[in-house]
């Protein structure tokens, strides 16, 4: 896929960076939540006709760099 998204008048380059964090920062994604996060991020991005960049989920918080 292009770096670059087209239209007939337009060009653009869109990501975002996401830092989630739980609550007192717990460390809690590990093992099976680990998974489903990741699961849940790629199913939400894919139902928004994205597409995760990178994806790194960490035991006390996730990045996210999602393209629109």
């Amino acid at each position: 896929m292009s770096r670059f998204r087209k239209l007939s008048h337009t060009i653009w380059h869109c990501h975002y960076h996401i830092v989630w964090v739980p609550k007192y920062r717990y460390r809690i994604l590990t093992g099976r939540v680990s998974e489903e996060v990741d699961r849940c991020i790629h199913a939400f991005t894919e139902h928004q006709k994205g597409e995760v960049v990178e994806l790194n989920v960490q035991v006390d918080h996730v990045h996210c760099v999602p393209r629109s």
